[in-house]
């Protein structure tokens, strides 16, 4: 696991002002990727970091340097993005080249160092480079996300919902042995602000004898964090768990939508289908885990009587520092709130360390133990993060008791599940006594009706 350095020093500033002010996501100890170019504009995708409300652009940053620039500015820039080898800092012309898969599948070392070098560019007191304003770019899915996998590792959001279907026995056996997931669509992930077109499909109310084909009428929102793999391993080989951080590149906000009255008549046997693969939003910027180490914390402790992980998804390390405090939320506005210039209403809020029963270097150990191979850009969903409370659920599902009781909005409007109209935003904030806090930037997405 990655220690803090100068990179975290809570007291650093950056020449971008915006990047200084309180409450920002994307203060210089922050530094995530991002691809995204101008907005109108068909220019080639290109990757940059955030940087306060701005965005680098690494393509700019190293063609200078490498076309050896003399003026004595540029040879300062240049000085900062050089390696230990002396040459322009090897990560920083892979992802120049626009390629952010090529850089995940970096070794660590070399994505630490070239965290470095953007940390000792952007800071204060370096030369000011030209930016973007992040308002005037259009962004898109950070990487090529080949495989996609969803799992369900809130305990809070898995209790609730089993009771909701089996009172008696809310959590199956395996719950608490085995992380649990599934594999979902990566081709229908797409990116924060992409409009989500309300899913048809075959549903089944108790009272019908047969179902119909028509528009979801249940659909819900889940909250929780998507976890983007670095360097993959080959077919048949296992990550044991001391390795598994090296094999975790970043962190991103993840909404899975989900039409609930769908998964209930067609996930049995074989588990989600059709009432998942129409959508699932991603917030546009990845978290890096070396951004994330100041906000480490011990994994969720388990209660007394629940069984401890088997050995292969078990350490020492992993139960001390496998947890990450990231305060999350979820917001909607509705419609008519837009109509009247009204704010959208908190639904909930959580804490991811409160929330999941298992780490993320649990969840990619046991993907990779049968010998699964992964490869950087793979994308692995947490499970909705609910929080211990019944006001803190990560879905309209355990909000609305399975849509047996109204939600009522900050205007007086109530919803059991999500109408046509709706605007939904997730955000989380990594906070930590000492350190800087980091955002995530939103994760939203409007409904619209169905086709």
């Amino acid at each position: 696991m990655m220690n803090t350095d100068h990179t975290h020093d809570s007291a650093a500033l950056s020449w971008v002002e915006s990047a200084n002010e309180d409450g920002c996501d994307f203060p210089v100890q922050n530094l995530p990727y991002g691809r995204f170019r101008r907005a109108g504009s068909d220019e080639p995708w290109r990757i940059g970091v955030a940087i306060g409300d701005q965005i680098l652009d690494i393509r700019q940053l190293v063609i200078p340097a490498q076309a050896g620039i003399q003026a004595a500015g540029e040879r300062a820039l240049e000085s900062r993005l050089r390696g230990d080898d002396g040459h322009c800092a090897s990560g920083l012309v892979v992802l120049a080249q626009g390629d952010l898969n090529a850089f995940m599948a970096l070794p660590p070392a070399e994505r630490i160092a070239t965290r470095h070098a953007i940390f000792m560019v952007l800071k204060n007191g370096s030369p000011p480079l030209p930016t973007l304003p992040q308002a005037e770019a259009e962004m898109a899915v950070p990487c090529r996300i080949g495989d996609y996998t969803d799992f369900y590792t809130g305990i809070h959001h898995a209790t609730t919902v089993g009771k909701l279907f089996r009172p008696d026995q809310p959590l199956m056996p395996n719950y608490k042995w085995v992380p649990i997931g599934y594999h979902g669509r990566a081709s229908s992930i797409v990116i924060s602000g992409t409009p989500v077109r309300r899913p048809s499909g075959q549903l089944k109310p108790p009272h019908l004898d047969e179902p119909n084909f028509e528009p979801s009428k249940r659909l819900d929102y889940e909250l929780e964090l998507g976890v983007f793999v670095a360097g993959g391993n080959a077919l048949g080989e296992p990550i044991a768990l001391a390795q598994a951080d090296d094999h975790l590149f970043g962190v991103c906000l993840l909404n899975d939508w989900s039409a609930r009255d769908m998964q209930g008549w067609e996930y049995q046997p074989l588990g989600p289908f059709l009432a998942k693969s129409f959508a699932t939003t991603v917030s546009p910027w990845i978290v890096t885990m070396e951004a994330l180490a100041p906000f480490r914390c011990a994994a969720l402790e388990r209660p007394e009587g629940d069984p401890q992980p088997l050995p292969y998804l078990d350490s020492t390390d992993n139960r001390q520092r496998g947890g990450f405090a990231i305060e999350l939320a979820v917001w909607l506005q509705t419609a008519q709130m837009r109509a009247h210039g009204e704010p959208a209403t908190r639904l909930m809020r959580s804490n991811f360390s409160e929330a999941a029963y298992w780490t993320l270097a649990q969840m990619l150990t046991h993907h990779a133990s049968n010998g699964c191979n992964l490869r950087p850009g793979d994308l692995m969903g947490t499970g909705t993060l609910s929080g211990p409370q019944a006001e803190e659920g990560g879905s309209m599902l355990e909000l609305s008791l399975g849509g047996k009781q109204q939600i009522t909005l900050a205007n007086g409007e109530q919803r059991s599940f999500l109408l046509d109209g709706d605007a939904l935003t997730l955000r989380g904030r990594a906070v930590a006594a000492g350190a800087r806090s980091i955002g995530f930037g939103d994760c939203a997405g409007v409904v619209s009706a169905a086709s």
